[in-house]
């Protein structure tokens, strides 16, 4: 169907008309050389001519300025309504950038590889699953950043988390103030479909809002938070005198993630290697999706063109008519 997306200009149309009412029209003067008794049948019949000859170029002009307006409304073809998928979940995404996050106990493609580098590959997939969901991206170290707001671009949402590098925010790990960024870019979204999935390797060592706090928070705005420990449990360090294990995710504070979790009553995840932090991020594929009334789109066309085009053709026949006349 045809749209018009400013229909209140059409309130121009009578503009030429009233202009002619306003405005006076100087007569022209008429002198004759020679006065003869007969002389007001000349100037009838010259009149006729004159009229019958402008006729058409008044007609063309306000065929022209008809086309013009029309232009003006700006006239649309909207096609067929078109669905929109949209299951109602506000989801934030924070990633710890700190400086424990360089350890190399994850493995891809028999290869050892930093902890930030298997969180991105396995996130990235995570979100390219999330069609419908609104997505955002906090990165925090010592501070805190909201890296992406929400949006349904889930593309810019990944291009963004995989240009993100250890150290960014800070060497520190600001759990807490991570924490009270999402609340406060959540907190006017609708209640029941507020998520928060928190990965980190460490503790909370600095901000300034402590972890359990920003969890009572966030618990008191129906945001639920997942959060997962990275890190493996054992690693092996070569050295000259020998091999010996280590556990490089001993600084891990598992027992705070937890309370964080349960309070706002989501889960606590362990991922120790690749493939358990892929799982992690499988189950919580399983979120069951808050309905929301379904939103429609109608793709446009704009049409002003041709209307603007026919008035600028005739308008310029008008002129050249004239030119040649004269």
């Amino acid at each position: 169907m045809i749209h018009f997306e400013w229909p209140w200009l059409l309130a121009a149309l009578p503009l030429p008309l009233l202009i002619r009412w306003l405005v006076p029209v100087n007569a022209p003067v008429e002198q004759a050389a020679l006065k003869v008794p007969f002389l007001d049948d000349f100037s009838d019949a010259e009149t006729r001519a004159v009229s019958q000859g402008q006729r058409w170029p008044l007609l063309l002009a306000a065929i022209a300025w008809f086309l013009l307006v029309i232009a003006c409304t700006r006239p649309q073809w909207l096609g067929e309504p078109i669905e929109q998928a949209v299951s109602g979940r506000d989801l934030m995404l924070a990633v710890d950038l700190s400086g424990s996050m360089e350890e190399q106990d994850f493995i891809i493609n028999k290869q050892p590889v930093d902890r930030l580098t298997a969180a991105k590959m396995v996130a990235s997939d995570f979100i390219k699953r999330r069609v419908g969901d609104r997505v955002g991206l906090i990165l925090f170290g010592t501070q805190a950043y909201l890296q992406t707001p929400l949006t349904f671009d889930r593309k810019t949402v990944m291009t963004l988390l995989n240009e993100s590098a250890i150290g960014l925010a800070g060497e520190n790990t600001a759990i807490g103030d991570a924490i009270g960024l999402a609340v406060k870019r959540l907190k006017d979204q609708q209640a029941n479909s507020r998520v928060l999935v928190l990965m980190t390797d460490g503790a909370n060592t600095a901000g300034e809002v402590s972890p359990l706090k920003a969890a009572e928070l966030a618990a008191a705005n129906h945001l639920k938070i997942y959060t997962i420990g990275v890190g493996a449990d054992e690693m092996i360090v070569h050295s000259l005198f020998g091999n010996r294990k280590i556990n490089p995710s001993v600084d891990l504070d598992e027992k705070t993630l937890r309370k964080i979790a349960e309070s706002t009553g989501g889960d606590y995840y362990r991922a120790r290697n690749t493939d358990e932090l892929n799982n992690i991020y499988m189950r919580l594929d399983e979120l069951e999706p808050v309905e929301k009334d379904k939103q429609y789109f109608r793709p446009r066309s704009e049409l002003y063109y041709w209307p603007l085009s026919l008035a600028l053709a005739l308008a310029a026949f008008i002129a050249l008519s004239k030119i040649k006349l004269s």
